[in-house]
């Protein structure tokens, strides 16, 4: 019978290491070609242009799965004390199409997210990378402390959003979380400016990080600015970067980040080097030089959320948590 899953049982059950891991993996399974996945369908809700996607993906081999996340951004939750992101992911038997589970989406969505960012990091940024600034101070920003943290031994971490407030207290927060000396800073420039890794988690609609801002070397993992219009990064940065992808169907119809300087004619969509995923299986290149600087574009995919809802009921059922649903 179905099994219904909260957030504070899904959270319980994925802990950021098995999670990492089961991304890499994910990461490799969608590159070598057994998983089917189209590009999110996206529709506006609203007078306020809502998101809400629809996000559904089949894994073949080696443990075949079936599942969809319906996911939403309205940002003005905040005001109603709500997440601003929020999701449900279902799975269906693979071999009956019958519901398997319904779990809350929402963690799975922040924590997926910043285990991918850390699978970049692990590949692609030097391993003496020590300091790790954060734009931004949501639930990207604390999620992608705590990922990045397991992959890369940090010393120091700053972080710039644009409310004072806000930043300040992600430092107070996150310093005692983490164990970590955190530190809010008044700029973009000043938190990326020395920093061997860079977490772009912001809600930016136009550029907040310039070429000049980001360190010969660096690795950046951008996060936000996942429509057409919107993006992080100035065109001379990305054109500067060494770009993978998580998908470059996706990146090629949702990044704004690459689609912009796409559009100006200042790159090509070969200046992708790749997906993430054809790094895990070796099948391109990583870093070649220490002053490279390498940038991981993330939009976020269903193989992700499907992997990370299976592994989450798999131990549900074997901890006996969770409550099982009749629909009788």
């Amino acid at each position: 019978m179905p099994v219904l899953l909260t957030e504070r049982e899904v959270r319980r059950l994925l802990p950021m290491p098995d999670l990492i891991r089961t991304m890499e993996q994910g990461l490799g399974a969608f590159s070598g070609g057994t998983v089917t996945q189209p590009v999110r369908q996206v529709l506006e809700v609203g007078p306020d242009r809502a998101f809400f996607g629809v996000m559904p993906a089949a894994v073949d081999a080696p443990d075949p799965i079936v599942g969809t996340k319906l996911v939403t951004v309205f940002h003005r939750n905040e005001a109603r004390g709500l997440p601003s992101h929020l999701a449900t992911i279902v799975l269906l038997d693979p071999e009956t199409g019958a519901l398997e589970a319904i779990l809350d989406g929402r963690y799975i969505t922040e924590a997926r997210t910043a285990a991918v960012s850390a699978v970049s990091v692990k590949l692609l940024a030097r391993p003496d990378a020590s300091v790790l600034a954060i734009l931004g101070s949501g639930v990207q920003a604390r999620s992608h402390l705590e990922a990045i943290r397991h992959v890369r031994p940090l010393r120091e971490v700053r972080v710039w959003s644009p409310r004072a407030a806000q930043r300040e207290a992600f430092a107070t927060e996150m310093s005692a979380a983490a164990g970590i000396e955190v530190r809010a800073v008044s700029s973009a420039a000043e938190a990326a400016r020395g920093a061997p890794l860079v977490a772009l988690t912001t809600a930016a609609t136009a550029p907040i990080l310039d070429t000049v801002d980001v360190d010969p070397g660096a690795h950046i993992a951008a996060v936000g600015a996942c429509r057409p219009t919107h993006r992080e990064m100035t065109t001379a940065l990305v054109a500067r970067a060494h770009v993978y992808v998580d998908s470059r169907a996706g990146a090629l119809s949702e990044a704004g980040d690459l689609m912009i300087p796409i559009g100006e004619g200042a790159i090509l969509p070969t200046h992708i080097v790749g997906e993430i995923g054809e790094l895990v299986l070796g099948r391109i290149p990583g870093r070649q030089h220490d002053d490279d600087v390498t940038l991981f574009k993330s939009l976020g995919m269903a193989v992700e959320d499907v992997l990370a809802a299976r592994l989450a009921c798999t131990r549900a059922r074997d901890q006996q948590i969770g409550q099982v649903w009749s629909p009788q």
